[in-house]
């Protein structure tokens, strides 16, 4: 893995409340990749209280705002 991709966050960490069609995702902070591949660092943004399932999802790019 290369230096740059470990400093980037490589997936987003949510709280889902809810269940299928009607879940509800709330970003609530960002993970990184270990440097030896092996685990994650999860980050919660300030401010924010977490409870029930938290699901990490890949990143994807956010559009270009104008």
């Amino acid at each position: 893995m290369s230096e740059k991709a470990i400093n980037k966050p490589t997936h987003t960490a949510y709280v889902v409340t809810g269940k299928g069609d009607k879940a509800n995702w709330h970003e609530i902070g960002a993970v990184w990749v270990h440097k030896d591949g092996s685990g994650f660092d999860l980050t919660v943004f300030e401010g924010i209280s977490v409870s029930g399932r938290i699901v990490c999802r890949q990143r994807k790019p956010k559009p270009a705002t104008a």
